[in-house]
C-alpha cells in the first residue's frame, strides 16, 4: 500500500499532504477476511420415543419384577412382572409373567396376563393367557391360547371379587343375557334334581 510513493516524488508539500491522506484512506478502508467464516452446525434434534427406549437385548435374561417409566422393548427372557409405558417383545423374545402398559406389541412369545390399553399380537407372536385390553388386533400367523376381555381401565389391578362381580355385571348388560340366564336356570334345576333323586 505504500508502493504509490515510490514512483512519484513530490511537486509540492500538498502534493505529498494529499498522496498520504489518500493512502491512510484506502488503510481505513474495511478489508475482506481472507478466510470466511464457516456458519455453526445445526443443533441436534431431540431424541425421539424410539432413541430413549430401554431394551433388554437377546443374550439377557432377567427373573424379577421389572418397570420402566418409559418405552421398553425386549429381545431376550424374562421371568416375572413387566411394566412399561409402551413394550415391544421383539422376535425370539420370551416373557415368563404379567405385563402392564399402555400399548403393548407382540412378537415373541407371552405366558402370562396381559393388561393393557391397545394389544396387538404381531405375525410370529404367541400369547398364553388372558388379555385385559380396550382394544385387540391379532395378525395372521399369530397364536392366542386364553381368554380376552375388553374393559374399559385394563391397567386397573382390581382384586379377583371385584373380576368376577363385573363378570356377572357384564353378563347381566349383554344382549344375551335372557338366553344366558335359561342355560344357567337348567344347568343348577338339573344338578339339584340329579343330586336329591337317589339313583338305585
Amino acid at each position: 500500500m505504500l508502493s504509490g510513493f515510490k514512483g512519484k516524488t513530490p511537486e509540492k508539500g500538498t502534493d505529498a499532504a494529499a498522496n498520504a491522506a489518500e493512502v491512510i484512506e484506502k488503510m481505513e478502508q474495511p478489508q475482506r477476511p481472507v478466510v470466511e467464516q464457516i456458519p455453526a452446525p445445526p443443533a441436534r434434534p431431540e431424541p425421539t420415543k424410539a432413541a430413549t427406549a430401554s431394551c433388554i437385548g437377546s443374550g439377557m435374561s432377567i427373573v424379577g419384577k421389572i418397570e420402566c417409566n418409559g418405552p421398553a422393548q425386549v429381545f431376550g427372557r424374562i421371568e416375572g412382572e413387566l411394566r412399561a409405558s409402551d413394550l415391544l417383545i421383539g422376535d425370539g423374545a420370551q416373557v415368563d409373567g404379567n405385563i402392564i402398559a399402555q400399548d403393548v406389541t407382540v412378537r415373541g412369545r407371552v405366558k402370562g396376563t396381559i393388561r393393557a390399553v391397545r394389544v396387538k399380537l404381531q405375525e410370529g407372536g404367541a400369547v398364553e393367557g388372558d388379555i385385559f385390553n380396550r382394544s385387540l388386533s391379532i395378525d395372521e400367523n399369530s397364536l392366542f391360547e386364553g381368554s380376552s376381555r375388553r374393559v374399559e381401565n385394563p391397567m386397573d389391578l382390581s382384586s379377583p371379587a371385584d373380576a368376577k362381580r363385573s363378570q356377572k355385571v357384564d353378563r347381566e348388560n349383554s344382549a344375551l343375557a335372557p338366553y344366558l340366564q335359561r342355560v344357567e336356570d337348567s344347568a343348577s334345576t338339573e344338578w339339584s334334581e340329579a343330586t336329591v333323586e337317589p339313583k338305585h
